[in-house]
């Protein structure tokens, strides 16, 4: 997949996946948090400049029936390629399901897992549909305009009240977001199962972390994850919602941070 590297050449690796339906850039604030840690953002199948998911599925041997488990070998490969064999590994949202595979497919991979603003739980029934919904609709006559509606509900109430810039930049990410990729990632994340159990194997550092007014992601959510690792740190981030690497980057690359130097 594509593969992009920040900071220093060497040393343990911080990896970002990001949010669906975006792709790397939602991560550019953080990162120019982090400047002194090295820093590999990847982006999806079928997002940013990744192949489609089916090319991936082909290379890989994968079903092409559309599956986390895709992504999750399409990360483990394409870091090991770069000469990555350990890492932090942190995802938001989208990035956090994919995380929560690579956990449970390559647990030898992860020096530690950030999981923000996401959840090891299923969808609810009418969740499921909604994602397949959605799905049929960015493969028809709606394309990208599927997924335009989620401005509202990916950012605080706070954000669209006092940040238009950064509401600007969503609604923009949003009206480019690959129609293919949505398809595929709804249909992928509407079939995934629990993931609980594959935290409370990990034996590493995680940080849980949560936007106050994350509309997607609950506490309890964000609680159970906490309780299921081993060594596990909840972080609680004001005025940001489902999406706050983009509304507060200053206080979540503080929580990055502060997981890395305990991965280290």
């Amino acid at each position: 997949m594509s593969l992009e590297t920040f900071g220093p050449s060497d040393g343990l690796p911080l990896v970002l996946l990001h949010a669906f339906p975006l792709d790397s850039r939602m991560w550019q604030d953080v990162i120019s948090e982090l400047d002194d840690i090295r820093v590999v953002t990847l982006d999806a199948p079928g997002f940013g400049d990744s192949p489609s998911p089916r090319e991936l599925a082909d290379e890989l041997g994968c079903p092409v029936a559309p599956s986390l488990k895709t992504y999750a070998e399409a990360i483990a490969l394409t870091l090991t390629d770069a000469g990555v064999d350990r890492a932090v590994v942190a995802g938001l949202s989208m990035g956090g399901y994919a995380a929560l595979e690579v956990a449970e497919r390559h647990p030898g991979l992860l020096a530690g897992i950030g999981l923000l603003d996401t959840k090891a739980g299923t969808d609810g029934p009418e969740a499921r549909a909604n994602r397949i919904r959605v799905a049929d609709q960015a493969v028809g006559a709606m394309g990208s305009r599927a997924v335009a509606p989620m401005v509202d509900a990916v950012l605080s109430p706070r954000t669209h009240r006092e940040r238009p810039d950064v509401v600007a930049t969503v609604r923009d990410w949003l009206a480019t977001a690959p129609p293919n990729g949505v398809s595929w990632a709804q249909r992928a994340m509407a079939a995934r199962p629990d993931r609980l159990a594959v935290l409370e194997r990990l034996e590493v550092p995680g940080l849980v972390l949560r936007g106050t007014d994350d509309a997607s992601s609950s506490m309890d959510d964000a609680e159970a994850m906490e309780h299921a690792l081993h060594d596990g740190e909840l972080v609680v981030v004001p005025r940001a919602g489902h999406l706050s690497a983009v509304e507060e980057p200053r206080e979540v690359a503080t929580a990055l941070r502060s997981l890395y130097m305990r991965c280290r």
